[in-house]
């Protein structure tokens, strides 16, 4: 999924230029895009925001990291708050827009194929969308209509 594509990405938007550190089972290196993956109060940087790192010390033991214009320095050690942004999943990408979004489809993940899911996907993109994959697989997604139920007793709380 999404981590196979980072690896392979991250070879072609940011070559080896600068050393790669590894942490947490994947690798940085200044240039890369990342995506945070949890709030971080203090840091004032929240789940699914984007950034690019813009370096490490590995001697200090720091990555600087700018997020919305302005650097946000993390400890190596807090490096698992972070993972590669040039491919995430439609579930990290609720909320946000970008330029470009491609979305592979498979027959093989037939668990995600659902119209809700692809809807999103496809309204995450401004100004390209494009639909890779099998044509069985796209068929599935818009057949596929899993509405589910929400329970918020939102009506009983109101009413408390």
């Amino acid at each position: 999924g999404s981590r196979t594509l980072n690896s392979l990405l991250v070879e072609r938007l940011n070559p080896q230029g600068s050393p790669r550190i590894r942490r947490f089972g994947m690798s940085f290196a200044p240039g890369d895009k990342v995506i945070q993956l949890v709030n971080d109060y203090d840091k004032e940087v929240f789940n699914g925001d984007i950034g690019r790192i813009l370096a490490i010390d590995e001697e200090g033991g720091e990555a600087a990291v700018e997020v919305d214009g302005r650097e946000v320095v993390y400890g190596l050690d807090e490096l698992d708050e972070l993972a590669p942004a040039y491919a995430i999943t439609i579930h990290k990408s609720q909320g946000s827009e970008y330029p470009a979004v491609v979305i592979p489809l498979a027959t093989a993940h037939y668990v995600m194929l659902e119209r809700n899911l692809l809807y999103t996907g496809v309204t995450r993109g401004r100004e390209l969308v494009v639909i890779i994959g099998q044509p069985k697989a796209l068929a599935m997604a818009v057949k596929t209509h899993k509405a589910r139920r929400r329970l918020t007793y939102l009506k009983e709380r109101l009413m408390a």
